[in-house]
């Protein structure tokens, strides 16, 4: 919601908004940010909205009794979902859409920065927010270019991605996240013929390859596609790799980053760009806020905070993370009951398949954004099952409890979704351990 208020203030239209969070904590950054760009935020007890109103735009988690929605109804101001309207936008622009499961904002964002590095004046709305594009008055998840194109992180969480029109499109991979496996193949199948232009497509995925049409682009790591990475070497921050003979910096790590990163050369090269201008840029990315963030990394510490929140990106996230540590807090707290009931299998086998002897995890209890829920499953469900297979995990009520500890491991990754204090809470870790070191 954040970033289309942003784009359509910077557009020029008149913005106002409200939000529970901002309600309760009038000194959130993102509710500072808004209000020194121009928009008005108000209660969100419907107290805001006049008949000067064009149009009421409703995140889709925002329940239908909730005041906003009722005095938008009465005084019969037109209602658009969020992804509604976005799809209206994306009809305006030669919108590249980035889908996936897992990496799209990282792939958005990157795609954008480089887009605009390159000269290419794009527009860009995102879920995550880019480091380089946040300033004073933006938080880094929109862009307002000059040209006509516009890279759009396409969600499939709601199912709205079906009406989305894209010139081109982008799939990253296809596994459990908001929905089954098959509920989602037949979202982005629609995506697909929904693209006017090109298909590119992760070749190492297996669920997509029952998807993708025979005139995709392909791109891999790890066998012969059109866009493959070679030669590659992983450092512990970085990974260099070549495609087609030209040789490429991505500092960021991981080879689900590598996997982010190649979809991007690939169209870049495709609308005309040559691959030494790519690789000149993409050296100077630096990322998306939480995706990797780290807070400290000295005197053999290191603390990181993460996004991960789905089995595939907590997966990736571990896998990275192991290749640079020997000993590893995990300090995972899961977002909302639903999506915790509805992936409780596949995060306790994620946590199996990637906790060492020497690696521990504390579960925070499960955040909750507030509405209506049934919240039949906490943390415990998920570390009694972990434990009685043998691994060291717990449940922490308090994170005032965790930083009592900070001393007890010298490298902590913290990750969740949605909750933005998790930011603030990494950042204690490393002062605390920063302290007892």
């Amino acid at each position: 919601m954040s970033a289309i208020a942003c784009f359509m203030s910077d557009k020029g239209h008149t913005v106002v908004g409200s939000d529970r969070a901002f309600d309760q904590n009038p000194s959130h950054p993102v509710y500072q940010l808004l209000r020194s760009k121009g928009i008005t935020i108000v209660p969100q007890d419907g107290s805001g909205i006049d008949n000067s109103f064009n149009l009421a735009i409703f995140s889709t988690a925002v329940e239908p009794d909730q005041p906003e929605v009722i005095k938008a109804k009465s005084l019969g101001i037109s209602i658009k979902t969020r992804p509604e309207y976005l799809a209206d936008i994306v009809k305006s622009f030669r919108s590249i859409a980035v889908a996936g499961t897992s990496g799209k904002s990282t792939t958005s964002g990157m795609l954008a920065f480089l887009m605009e590095r390159l000269g290419l004046r794009p527009n860009f709305i995102g879920g995550g927010r880019v480091t380089q594009f946040k300033t004073e008055q933006n938080p880094g998840n929109s862009l307002s270019g000059t040209s006509d194109l516009l890279v759009m992180e396409a969600c499939e969480s709601d199912g709205t991605i079906v009406n989305y029109m894209p010139v081109h499109s982008i799939l990253l991979n296809l596994d459990l996240d908001h929905h089954p496996i098959e509920t989602t193949a037949g979202m982005f199948s629609t995506l697909i013929k929904n693209t006017s232009g090109m298909v590119i497509v992760n070749g190492d995925d297996e669920n997509l390859k029952r998807i993708t049409p025979g005139e995709a682009l392909h791109f891999s790591t790890n066998h012969s596609s059109d866009f493959t990475a070679v030669d590659v070497v992983q450092r512990e921050f970085s990974t260099e790799f070549s495609v087609r003979s030209t040789r490429f910096i991505l500092p960021i790590p991981g080879r689900h980053n590598l996997s982010n990163a190649l979809p991007c050369i690939a169209i870049l090269h495709e609308l005309g760009i040559p691959f030494k201008d790519i690789s000149l840029h993409l050296r100077e990315f630096t990322g998306i806020e939480r995706r990797f963030d780290v807070h400290l990394n000295a005197g053999g510490c290191l603390v990181i905070d993460d996004y991960a929140h789905n089995p595939h990106k907590i997966s990736s996230l571990m896998e990275t993370v192991n290749h640079m540590r020997e000993a590893v807090c995990y300090i995972f707290q899961p977002h909302g009951f639903a999506p915790t009931r509805t992936m409780r299998k596949e995060y306790i086998d994620t946590f199996l398949r990637n906790l060492r002897d020497s690696d521990h995890l504390i579960l925070l209890p499960i955040f909750y954004a507030g509405g209506t829920v049934s919240k039949d499953i906490s943390s415990y469900d998920l570390v009694n099952e972990i434990t009685s297979k043998g691994k060291s995990a717990e449940v922490v009520e308090q994170r005032e409890a965790i930083l009592n500890r900070m001393g007890e491991w010298n490298t902590c990754v913290i990750f969740g979704a949605r909750d933005e204090t998790l930011s603030d809470f990494a950042r204690d870790c490393a002062r605390m351990l920063r302290e007892k070191k």
